[in-house]
């Protein structure tokens, strides 16, 4: 949650739930981050890419800290099996 607005922290990269679901349930690419989080980068349905940095707290429930879009350079970097 955002501090400043009490809404979850994806609403200012304009990411929606639902994207955010999607890319954790068919990730694309997914790694281990920093202090124990896991990094998962995929597409939407609606085609956009994402990079969703979470927790997973036990098996059945992650705590997402972040999610944007790529775009640019960091979007070209990704491997072409991320794509759906």
């Amino acid at each position: 949650m955002d501090p400043a607005t009490g809404l979850p922290h994806i609403y200012q990269h304009n990411v929606s739930e639902q994207e955010v679901e999607e890319i954790l349930e068919w990730p694309g690419e997914e790694r281990s981050g920093y202090n124990g989080a896991r990094v998962a980068i995929g597409q939407t349905l609606n085609g956009r890419y994402l990079r969703v940095i979470y927790l997973q707290e036990n098996p059945d429930s992650d705590f997402v800290i972040t999610a944007y879009a790529l775009r640019g350079k960091p979007l070209g970097r990704i491997s072409h099996q991320v794509m759906r």
